[in-house]
């Protein structure tokens, strides 16, 4: 198993992130699980706007796109901004779906028999309207979603300390949902690694 984390916080990695803080509780889960984890701090690449699985001159995608379809879990962090996720995300959402018309050696999308997650930080509203945002994307490509794939914690209303500051990770509801989250995206990803979903036309009768 292996799963892949996309940080998609607007700081580069020489910066401190909140989002950062709540995803490392799933990669402890992960790795008591054993499963191989991998973060990438999207802000750190390259990443050009479009929707292609390649835009050229440059263009970095292309090297978070095959970590992706080599993983088995996917687990998009993002900061709330205006109450939204990050630009970062959502640029991201939009270069997952250039890769949305390759196919596996079944005929299927890229990324089916794939798990994936939502992790929402933030001092402000909006953190389920972002992650509903990200994982209709991700279902829409082609993912799949256990029982409770999200995580998420905000602060009080109006202006504030973010997850750090605020002790975030003393919050009960939020750490027993990163649990359940964890925990459900892994067994999910091993259930569908052993039975992967069928290829239309090979469905036994």
């Amino acid at each position: 198993m292996k799963a892949i984390i996309l940080n998609c916080s607007l700081k580069s990695s020489d910066e401190v992130s909140n989002t950062d803080a709540l995803l490392q509780k799933f990669i402890d889960v992960f790795n008591q699980k054993q499963v191989e984890t991998e973060t990438i701090r999207v802000a750190d690449y390259n990443i050009a706007f479009g929707v292609e699985g390649d835009m050229g001159d440059g263009d970095e995608w292309p090297v978070i796109a095959d970590k992706i379809k080599e993983a088995d879990i996917l687990l998009v962090g993002t900061p709330l901004w205006i109450g939204e996720k990050s630009s970062v995300a959502k640029m991201v959402m939009e270069r997952i779906s250039g890769s949305g018309s390759e196919t596996n050696d079944k005929g299927q999308p890229i990324y089916y028999n794939k798990v994936a997650g939502a992790v929402v930080t933030g001092n402000e509203d909006g953190a389920k309207h972002a992650a509903r945002d990200i994982l209709f994307s991700l279902g829409h490509f082609g993912f799949s979603f256990p029982p409770n794939p999200l995580s998420y914690w905000v602060g009080e209303a109006g202006p504030g300390a973010s997850y750090i500051e605020a002790e975030g990770q003393k919050n009960e509801f939020t750490q027993k949902n990163t649990q359940i989250a964890s925990h459900n995206l892994v067994h999910l990803a091993r259930i569908l690694a052993d039975n992967p979903i069928p290829a239309e036309g090979n469905v036994s009768e």
